[in-house]
């Protein structure tokens, strides 16, 4: 294995990934490459009863942070790192960046910053494993339980 695409957005579960993705990274002894999607457009209001607008999106230190973090994560594992700043769908812009650097695995969370993202997986992660033409792997996001009772005797 020698490259490692990690889809990155800021979310809580897109850090696990990006942690589990750095350390099989190091194991692998190959290279990590960051993906962060960003809309091509924002949507605004544009007036009363639902009216929008929609404009170019225009980058900001958020929009890099969460690349800066997964950087500092890397150095931290010694693991040689690249990173890659797309505009689109991030399904789309994903999956095609892997197929570009022809990567030998794409690794994502399972849940991001979507608003309707499902109960098992996020509408990426889902779009990903639906239409990558390589191996995902998905990181399970926080999902907490509660141990269960010991049964008595």
């Amino acid at each position: 294995m020698d490259k490692i695409l990690i889809a990155i957005d800021g979310s809580e579960s897109a850090r696990k990934a990006t942690r589990f993705g750095v350390k099989l990274a190091a194991e692998q002894d190959a290279e990590a490459t960051f993906v962060l999607v960003v809309p091509a457009l924002d949507v605004l209001p544009a007036g009363g009863f639902g009216v929008t607008a929609a404009a170019p999106h225009v980058l900001t230190a958020a929009d890099r942070e969460p690349l800066d973090e997964a950087f500092r994560l890397a150095e931290e594992a010694d693991v040689p790192a690249h990173a890659c700043l797309l505009r689109g769908e991030p399904v789309d812009e994903i999956v095609a960046y892997a197929d570009t650097i022809d990567a030998d695995v794409i690794v994502v969370g399972s849940r991001g910053h979507g608003a309707l993202a499902s109960a098992l997986l996020g509408s990426v992660s889902r779009g990903v494993l639906h239409e990558a033409r390589r191996p995902v792997l998905v990181v399970r996001g926080n999902l907490v339980h509660e141990p269960a009772e010991p049964a008595l005797a």
